[in-house]
C-alpha cells in the first residue's frame, strides 16, 4: 500500500461522472481524425510494458468525461476489463486520511503543530524515534523521520504473495517501524513513510472516538456520493462490485500471480481503501475545488516541500497528503498515487478542471513500467486543451 511497493530487479523496492464514451483497446476513439492519445498509452501499457490490464477515467475539455480500458480483466478467462471497475487504490488513501485530519483541525479538535505525544502519549518511543518531537504536520508532510514499517514487514518480493492474507493491526504496524532507528530529525528533510499515516489514523480515532474508516466514509465518501469507494471491514479480502483481477510478479519476467483476494489491513489509514477511477477522479476534483476543506486548511494542505524521490521521474513537491507535479506541457497538477498487491494507480488533477486517473492490474517489476503509468497520466492531462 506504499505509494510504490513493487519488486524491482528481483528485490522489493519500497519507494509505493458518467462516461460519455467507453473506448476499448480494439476500438480507440478519434478526435479530428487522430487516434486518441490516452487509449494509445493504455494499449502500450499492456502491449509494451506487459501489464495484464489497464483502466482510466479522464475529464477533458468542456468537462467531458471518458472512460478507457485495455488488456484483459481476468488472465484465466480472458474476460474484459470492466469499465470504471473497482480497484485497490493503495496510498491514495493517505489523501483521504489527510482530509479528515485537516477537517478536524478546522473544527478545533486537532492542532497541526501539536506533537504526536499529545494525542498518542508514550506510543512513539525507541531507537531515536520520539513522539514528543514529531508534530501532526510532520506526519502529514512526510517529514517526521520515522522509519517505514514496510521495510520491516516486506523483506523480499515473495512476501508480496506469501503475506497477502496476513491481518495486521495498526498498532503492530507502528511497533514494527519502531524497531528501526529514526531516519533523521523531525522536519530536517522529506522522506516517504507509511508509518506517518498509520499514526495520523490513530490520532483521528483518539480524537473522534470512532474508527478512521467510518470517519472517511461519513466525511468524504458519502457527501461526494462515491458509490464505488469503500473502506474494507476487518478481515474483508474480496473486492466488491465489478472489478478486474489483480496480479503480482515476484521478478521481471516471472509469471503473474493472482492476488485479487488479499487483506489490505497492512495499509490501514495509509493504504486500505478501494475505489474506481471515476470516484478517485471525483474526489481529487472536489478537493481542488475547495469542497472538502476550509480555506485555511486548504492552504495548509497545498503548502509543499521538495519531494525529489516521490516518483522516479518528473518534478514533485509534497503538501499534506497531496503532491504537486510539474507537467511536461507546462503548469502543474496535483495528485498522489498508490501501489498495493495487484494494482497500481496514478492520478492528477488541475485547478482548471482537467483530471485523469490510470490504474493497472499488476504491480510494476521495473522503474520503466512505473514511469510508463505516470507518463500515461501526464499524457491524459496534457492532451486536454486548457
Amino acid at each position: 500500500m506504499n505509494r510504490r511497493t513493487f519488486p524491482v530487479a528481483g528485490a522489493v523496492a519500497v519507494l509505493t461522472a458518467t462516461a460519455l464514451g467507453v473506448p476499448t483497446a480494439s476500438a480507440a476513439p478519434t478526435h479530428a481524425g487522430r487516434p486518441d492519445a490516452v487509449q494509445g498509452h493504455l494499449d502500450r501499457l499492456v502491449s509494451d510494458q506487459g501489464f495484464p490490464g489497464a483502466l482510466a477515467s479522464v475529464r477533458g475539455a468542456g468537462h467531458r468525461v471518458r472512460d478507457y480500458t485495455a488488456g484483459v480483466g481476468d488472465r484465466t478467462t480472458g474476460r474484459d476489463v470492466p469499465t470504471n471497475g473497482t480497484v485497490r487504490i493503495g496510498s491514495n488513501t493517505k489523501t483521504f486520511t489527510a482530509v479528515v485530519v485537516l477537517q478536524l483541525v478546522g473544527e478545533g479538535r486537532i492542532d497541526l503543530d501539536a506533537t504526536v505525544e499529545r494525542y498518542l502519549p508514550g506510543m512513539v518511543r525507541g531507537h531515536g524515534n520520539d513522539g514528543r518531537r514529531i508534530t501532526v504536520r510532520h506526519l502529514l508532510q512526510q517529514t517526521s523521520g520515522l522509519p517505514d514499517y514496510d521495510e520491516v514487514l516486506f523483506t523480499g518480493p515473495q512476501d508480496l504473495v506469501d503475506r497477502a492474507h496476513a491481518y495486521l493491526e495498526p498498532r503492530s504496524l507502528v511497533d514494527a517501524a519502531l524497531t528501526r532507528p529514526s531516519r533523521f530529525a523531525p522536519g530536517a528533510k522529506w522522506e516517504y513513510s507509511n508509518t506517518n499515516y498509520v499514526l495520523a489514523g490513530l490520532i483521528v480515532e483518539r480524537v473522534t472516538e470512532r474508527p478512521v474508516g467510518e470517519e472517511i466514509t461519513r466525511r468524504i465518501i458519502e457527501p461526494l456520493r462515491l458509490r464505488g469507494t469503500s473502506w474494507p471491514g476487518v478481515g474483508e479480502q474480496r473486492l466488491a462490485g465489478r472489478h478486474p483481477r489483480g496480479y503480482v510478479a515476484v521478478a521481471p519476467g516471472a509469471p503473474w500471480v493472482d492476488v485479487t483476494e488479499m487483506d489490505p489491513s497492512f495499509g490501514w489509514a495509509a493504504g486500505q481503501l478501494v475505489s474506481t477511477p471515476g470516484d478517485l477522479r471525483t474526489f481529487f476534483e472536489a478537493l481542488l475545488a475547495g469542497r472538502l476543506l476550509k480555506p485555511a486548511q486548504q492552504a495548509a494542505m497545498m503548502r509543499t516541500v521538495p519531494a525529489p524521490e516521490f516518483e522516479p521521474g518528473g518534478v514533485w513537491a509534497y503538501g499534506l497528503g497531496i503532491a504537486r507535479h510539474d507537467l511536461p506541457c507546462g503548469g502543474h497538477a496535483w495528485g498522489h498515487g498508490g501501489d498495493i498487491q495487484g494494482f497500481e494507480t496514478r492520478n492528477l488533477a488541475t485547478t482548471d478542471g482537467r483530471s485523469a486517473v490510470v490504474a493497472v492490474t499488476g504491480l510494476p517489476t521495473s522503474l520503466e513500467m512505473t514511469e510508463a503509468v505516470s507518463d500515461s497520466v501526464d499524457a491524459a492531462i496534457c492532451a486536454t486543451p486548457r
